[in-house]
């Protein structure tokens, strides 16, 4: 970094009671006792020369550079806290200093801690550039063994961030190379190698793109097939051993099926995305059955197999997009379980607000409550509603949310009307046992040419055959053919259902 914000650990300074220079090599307690000089690393990090701002600690002892370093987290902790990244910058620098005297073993403990610290003031730093991050992660690599690969993987993520794909491609090779540490870094290896089969999936699939959009010559198009088939070489061991770990792996097991399907190894794809779904040394995924759902709905899979995989998304996340596909696979089966099922899972989606205004839930919602009551399965509807008939009154059928429905989008609240008038218009074990029959012959007449009220002139009196009940709507003048179908809807229909 160039200008005033660069600084290293070797530069002069004095911090709590620790003097550092170029020309130390020892150095010497208040008790005449030399202590060994331990190696800092030499980082970069922005700054200003000026005193920092944290108290000091006077002591002659070791303890006393130990104590230092706490107060030097305390206010490096308190300025990332506030955005601080200037001061940070500075307290990091002390904090290195402070360390200078300290013992090997805490040296190595801290280094994990400096590593941290300075990456994360870096990328909020006003000043700080990519440049930087990169000389600062190169510096960190040679920390130790344990934090080798660590370090290296939240590189290759920054450059990513910034588009440089080949270059986080050629640290992840450098780092695949490397031979140290124990077998608890193994899984990090792993992750590292997977990573790069990932990069490489993204070269294969720009071929494949290439491919199909372009019209190639036969040599051209025999040349990208043979580097598809390198690159699938490349990437499907990584990304099967990774698969083989427990965790949650979505971007690697997309990418290592959607190779194995395109190759023509469809049984590996599926038993891949199967384990995947159902094996119990993975976690809990809902996208893991969203994966394989849409492999067997590609496939051609029996509809009876995407209801199955369908069932175990709705148990995890009863609010997912493909409840209205699982509600339309149950619906078209003729068992009356499924039928059920299907009441259910709509009921179940309308408990949240991110379906509260969309129209199709609410359509297939009436269509299937009427078709439940004509079927005599009106004890699917009471089982539904004795749970929810105490908030989704006030939650779907106030007056203020039917007037911003009709405002809004008409549809909708006509929709919403329907479902409200069977399920709280007159109670709904009173509703149902008459539902084949109310409303269903209604009567239109008009009382016009009166006295003219708040612009008010006709009166439309709607009659209803079997039960004679009676709603009268204020015009202000009598409706054409149209909008006699529009009053009638929007004048009953949310008298019915939300008064």
């Amino acid at each position: 970094m160039g200008g005033d914000f660069q600084g290293n650990v070797s530069s002069d300074c004095k911090v709590s009671g620790c003097v550092s220079s170029p020309d130390m090599e020892e150095s010497v307690d208040e008790s005449g006792e030399e202590m060994p000089q331990t190696s800092i690393p030499n980082i970069r990090l922005p700054y200003t020369h000026r005193h920092h701002p944290y108290k000091k600690v006077i002591s002659g002892k070791r303890k006393g550079f130990n104590e230092t370093a706490e107060v030097c987290l305390e206010h490096i902790q308190e300025a990332l806290f506030q955005n601080q990244w200037q001061r940070a910058a500075e307290l990091m620098k002390g904090f290195v200093q402070s360390l200078e005297s300290s013992s090997t073993t805490r040296l190595i403990a801290s280094k994990e801690l400096i590593w941290r610290l300075g990456t994360g003031i870096l990328l909020h730093h006003p000043k700080s550039k990519l440049e930087d991050i990169n000389v600062f992660a190169d510096r960190m690599k040679s920390l130790g063994i344990n934090n080798y690969l660590k370090v290296c993987l939240e590189h290759v993520f920054h450059l990513l961030c910034h588009g440089l794909t080949e270059d986080a491609y050629l640290n992840l090779t450098v780092a695949q190379s490397w031979r140290h540490g124990d077998k608890s870094q193994d899984k990090t290896m792993k992750l590292l190698q997977a990573y790069r089969a990932l990069l490489v999936y993204q070269k294969w699939s720009q071929k494949r793109c290439a491919t199909l959009e372009n019209e190639l010559d036969y040599l051209s198009e025999a040349a990208c097939a043979q580097e598809m088939a390198s690159y699938f070489q490349q990437a499907t061991g990584a990304l099967s051993e990774i698969t083989q770990v427990p965790g949650v792996w979505d971007v690697f097991v997309q990418s290592y099926a959607d190779l194995l399907e395109f190759h023509g190894d469809q049984e590996a794809a599926r038993t891949l995305l199967s384990d995947y779904a159902y094996d119990s040394k993975y976690p809990a995924n809902p996208n893991a059955h969203v994966y394989l759902y849409a492999f067997l709905k590609r496939t051609g899979e029996s509809k009876e197999s995407l209801i199955e995989v369908l069932k175990i998304l709705h148990q995890l996340v009863p609010s997912h997009e493909l409840m209205l596909e699982l509600n339309t696979l149950l619906q078209e089966s003729d068992q009356p379980e499924h039928r059920e099922l299907a009441l259910r899972v709509l009921f179940e989606v309308l408990d949240y607000s991110a379906w509260r205004e969309r129209v199709k839930p609410w359509a297939c919602l009436a269509k299937q409550m009427k078709a439940a009551v004509q079927g005599e399965h009106l004890e699917w509807l009471l089982q539904e509603w004795d749970s929810r008939k105490d908030w989704w009154p006030a939650y779907h059928f106030s007056h203020f949310q039917a007037e911003k429905d009709w405002q809004q989008n008409e549809r909708l609240a006509m929709k919403k009307a329907f479902v409200a008038n069977i399920l709280v218009g007159k109670g709904l074990h009173r509703t149902l046992e008459v539902v084949k029959c109310t409303w269903l012959t209604v009567s239109a007449d008009f009382i016009s040419d009166l006295p003219e009220s708040e612009n008010w002139t006709v009166i439309m009196v709607n009659v209803d055959k079997f039960t004679k009940m009676a709603h009268f709507s204020a015009l202000g003048k009598l409706p054409s053919a149209p909008k006699m179908e529009y009053l009638f809807l929007r004048k009953l229909f949310v008298y019915m259902g939300f008064q």
